[in-house]
């Protein structure tokens, strides 16, 4: 009987998957402008940053924008006193799994330290945003 209900339930017709639409995954003016004060503060242009995040996001599917932000203003903030900090070794540590927190502390900061300079790039982030409006 249990088979009987089933081949009367109707299927869910499969959705399309949009992948392969080069259009969708294309940058668009408004996600450069999303960039706009941050890449300001970074010295970038936001048509680049918004490549470098596509690029690091490729990496990493599971890169928030907000990490990749973070990534740049810490290696900003940071590579003048400890140059193993760069955006590409805080962007390795985010895809291996591991915390922004807990990537500074393995790239030589102590645990107060690293939430010292995180604090200090979400205040440059934010800053650097409302400057853009």
């Amino acid at each position: 009987m249990y088979s009987a209900a089933v081949a009367q339930k109707p299927a869910q017709t499969p959705r399309s998957h949009r992948a392969g639409n080069p259009s969708a995954m294309a940058p668009t003016a408004k996600a450069h402008d999303s960039f706009k004060g941050i890449a300001a503060k970074l010295g970038m242009s936001p048509a680049d940053l918004e490549s470098a995040y596509l690029a690091a996001k490729q990496a990493n599917p599971n890169l928030k924008r907000g990490q990749f932000v973070a990534a740049n203003m810490l290696a900003r903030n940071l590579s003048e006193k400890n140059p193993s900090i760069t955006t590409q070794a805080i962007l390795d540590g985010l895809k291996s799994g591991k915390s922004i927190g807990q990537t500074l502390q393995g790239l030589g900061l102590s645990a107060a330290d690293a939430r010292q300079a995180q604090r200090q790039a979400d205040r440059d982030a934010k800053e650097a945003e409302k400057q853009a409006s």
